[in-house]
């Protein structure tokens, strides 16, 4: 089955992407030269697809090959997964109207023209990802979630490429501790995926009505369970319901960056960074978003990259 998706707005997809890359690895979601790979779970089937496009960053285009699959839903799915991964329902032309306002956002909109946040199509991946990356720098955050992918994952191949599905609930709630462990997981976190995954493989984690429900009953929801704090309920917001008006302030990169930007020489709490971000509204998303590429893309000029 081959399909081809249309982009509303500009897309850049190697800075929107970019993420897949410069922290190292990510076997579930394969991101090779002008192509990205993942595996769509539909039906209790594994397929792997892949994603080209053509174009500009103002007339790209995705083509889609999903190998032995077919169908009206089949079809729908993977249209679903990739519009998420690709940031394609975020709204771009409003945001850069509101940005050119902001002392800040206005100087970054023509740099990263076409950046979109990329969404997980998956919410227990998310949240594992999430407790993964608690406490410890991007790079290594990585380098444990891609051990994690390969032993409890299931690999797939399209072509002549290998791509990873992400470790099913039912994988990681039998995962032994000790197991973790010699993956360099912390006892805690450990610990922490297990708890995830049982839960979710009991069926007492109810991802769609969650999906549904207001941000508040979601961060309340997310912030019962251990080792699921404020700051995960707020990244799970952002980055895998794609919530407009949410700000993970907590989050120690998102405060550097509004330090940079806005601090005036003065640090500020995470009551000031929210109230701050309050004023784009439904687009504090893309602006912190945009806030954490300018700060990176500011590293790289400094120490001579691109």
């Amino acid at each position: 089955m081959n399909l081809t998706l249309g982009v509303d707005g500009p897309l850049d997809v190697a800075v929107t992407l970019a993420r897949y890359r410069i922290w190292g690895e990510d076997p579930a979601n394969r991101l090779d030269e002008g192509v990205f790979r993942r595996v769509l779970r539909i039906d209790g089937r594994r397929l792997p697809y892949e994603v080209r496009w053509e174009g500009g960053v103002d007339d790209a285009r995705l083509q889609i090959s999903i190998p032995g699959g077919r169908g009206d839903r089949m079809a729908a799915s993977v249209n679903h997964e990739v519009r998420r991964i690709f940031g394609l329902d975020f709204d771009l032309p409003g945001f850069y109207r509101m940005a050119k306002a902001d002392p800040a956002l206005g100087p970054l909109v023509e740099p990263l023209y076409g950046l979109r946040p990329t969404l997980s199509p998956d919410p227990f991946e998310m949240l594992v990802g999430a407790i993964i990356a608690q406490q410890v720098n991007l790079t290594f955050a990585f380098t444990l979630r891609a051990r994690l992918v390969r032993r409890y994952g299931v690999a797939a191949t399209i072509g002549r490429a290998l791509v990873y599905a992400f470790p099913e609930p039912s994988a990681l709630a039998q995962a032994p501790v000790a197991a973790l462990r010699e993956m360099q997981f912390s006892e805690r976190k450990a610990e922490y995926v297990r708890g995830l995954a049982q839960a979710a493989a009991a069926g007492g984690f109810d991802f769609t009505t969650m999906a549904a429900a207001d941000s508040a009953a979601t961060i309340e929801r997310l912030t019962a369970l251990r080792g699921l704090g404020r700051w995960t309920a707020d990244w799970f917001l952002a980055r895998c319901l794609g919530r407009g008006d949410v700000c993970a302030a907590g989050d120690l990169a998102v405060g550097k960056a509004f330090n940079h930007y806005y601090g005036r020489r003065r640090p500020l709490s995470e009551d000031a960074i929210r109230r701050r971000a309050a004023a784009w509204g439904t687009y504090q998303n893309l602006a912190v978003h945009y806030l954490l590429a300018g700060m990176r893309r500011g590293r790289s000029a400094a120490g001579g990259g691109t």
